[in-house]
């Protein structure tokens, strides 16, 4: 292995010669202090084009526009109740408007720009291996690219053929795993595999164990969250809830940021009901794109739950058709849904959808008044799952006016508080304990850490309190570069 050092003087020779300039977390969170001259290139430059420039995107506030985008306040929409069903207002942070149309760019910027800007990734000899079920090797594939890195995606063969298209597109070598969304273990197995036969020339960026991924999101995702809050809120009104879908459990991350700020605020871990790995230790196969299963991440922070709840996918799906179907959008219309908002519903892929089943959950479970507010994501749109709606006319056949109906009844104003579980402390620490058998048995992490992870109350704080120290060095990188001097 070379020395750090040797690394370090490739990475900024390779950064020098493609002109990458790498954004602080601080600069994702509020593009208003990115320097001026930059901002005014980035108005010749589209939304998801391979220009290393776009690395400054990697935030909630772009313009929502494909081309030449500036920035603004953070991209969301308001659930209303005739949405809904319930009294609570939900706020959905929308992610289309991220560079590949997801928020996932963000969730592997940090765990790679961690690794090139200390020395232990050399992008002149080393593939980025990024195993996932979807979104997240796409994104770390863009982000590779802007980087002047070359990488690899391990993801499953039944995710939608879209992923599979784009992930070609942009250069990245790809294998596909068997089974779906559920099946992580086979992507870790491929991994195996691949690191047994290329070594040290691949490093892997495991979405699930990288604290770089939930680090973004405490650094970006949680402030949106609050600035949305406070630009909205009604005397009287309070952060009452998050609901994420728990996937990697990266964008859990958020929540730790907003538990300093809203002691009080409830927290839940959403999850497929046909794969109840935290509600019942269960296992099987779903279809909500996007939140990969049976196991908990390493980086989940248990302890910061108090909910956890099974999303049932049938039901998810034939909303999807509701939001996206024109019998559909039609039927939203007569029940009083603004047309305005209508068209905005394609803005929620599967797994958004899901997180906002899951909010409305949340609201009925805990009896929320017009006083209390809701938080979750949309990680992407429906760009992605086109192929997915052609899929469910072929097996229920056109989306007619009754169908919508049934569905805007039963399966979206219908949903209720089963599958639900509030947690005690020792819930959590079942939850917890799944770790070891993923983790320890299976990939090489240690009991101590394990242990500290439960036990040592400053372990997540220790964690998340390197994003100021993680600026200083990305800063310090960028001086070295010499490219910054441009925009001054």
């Amino acid at each position: 292995m070379k020395p750090k050092e040797k690394i370090l003087e490739n990475t900024i020779k390779r950064c020098q010669e493609k002109h990458i300039i790498l954004p602080t977390y601080k600069q994702m969170r509020d593009p208003n202090v990115i320097p001026k001259k930059l901002r005014a290139k980035l108005k010749n430059i589209g939304l998801w084009d391979l220009n290393s420039l776009n690395l400054f995107r990697i935030t909630w506030k772009n313009e929502p526009k494909k081309f030449g985008g500036e920035f603004g306040g953070v991209n969301y929409i308001e659930i209303p109740k005739e949405l809904s069903g319930a009294k609570a207002r939900i706020f959905v942070l929308i992610g289309k408007f991220f560079p590949t149309g997801s928020h996932k760019v963000g969730a592997t910027y940090g765990p790679l720009i961690e690794k090139l800007i200390s020395g232990n990734f050399d992008p002149t000899t080393q593939k980025a291996l990024w195993p996932s079920t979807g979104n997240y090797c796409r994104g770390g594939a863009y982000d590779s690219y802007l980087l002047g890195c070359d990488s690899i995606a391990v993801l499953p063969e039944e995710m939608s053929q879209e992923r599979f298209d784009w992930l070609h597109k942009v250069g990245a070598e790809v294998f596909a795993t068997p089974g779906c969304e559920s099946n992580v273990k086979e992507i870790y197995d491929k991994v195996k595999v691949l690191k047994a036969e290329r070594g040290e020339d691949i490093v892997n960026l495991n979405q699930f164990s990288e604290i770089g991924n939930a680090l973004w999101h405490y650094a970006v995702t949680g402030p949106a969250m609050e600035e949305v809050f406070l630009a909205n809120k009604k005397e009287g009104q309070k952060f009452h809830s998050v609901f994420l879908t728990q996937g990697s459990a990266g964008t859990l991350g958020c929540t730790d940021y907003l538990r300093k700020k809203y002691p009080l605020v409830k927290v839940c871990a959403g999850e497929a009901l046909q794969c109840p790995t935290l509600l019942y230790n269960g296992y099987g196969g779903h279809r909500i794109e996007g939140i990969g299963d049976k196991h908990v991440p390493w980086i989940h922070n248990m302890k910061n739950m108090d909910m956890v709840a099974g999303i049932d996918d049938e039901p998810n799906m034939h909303i999807m058709r509701l939001f996206n179907e024109p019998e559909g959008k039609k039927y939203l219309v007569e029940k009083g849904v603004d047309p305005e908002l209508i068209e905005k519903l394609d803005l929620l892929g599967i797994s958004s959808i899901a997180n906002i089943m899951g909010a409305i959950k949340m609201a009925k479970y805990y009896e929320m008044n017009e006083n209390d507010v809701v938080f979750t994501v949309a990680t992407d749109s429906m760009e992605m799952y086109q192929t997915r709606i052609i899929e469910e006319r072929k097996r229920f056949g056109e989306f007619t006016h009754e169908k919508a109906a049934v569905v805007y009844e039963a399966d979206l104003l219908g949903l209720k508080t089963d599958n639900m579980i509030e947690l005690t402390y020792y819930d959590k620490k079942r939850m917890h304990n799944l770790k070891y058998f993923t983790w320890i048995e299976q990939q090489g992490k240690t009991v101590e850490e394990l242990n500290a992870q439960w036990y040592d109350k400053n372990y997540w704080e220790k964690e998340y309190q390197k994003v100021d120290d993680w600026d200083k060095k990305i800063m310090e990188f960028n001086v070295r570069t010499g490219l910054l001097k441009e925009y001054e």
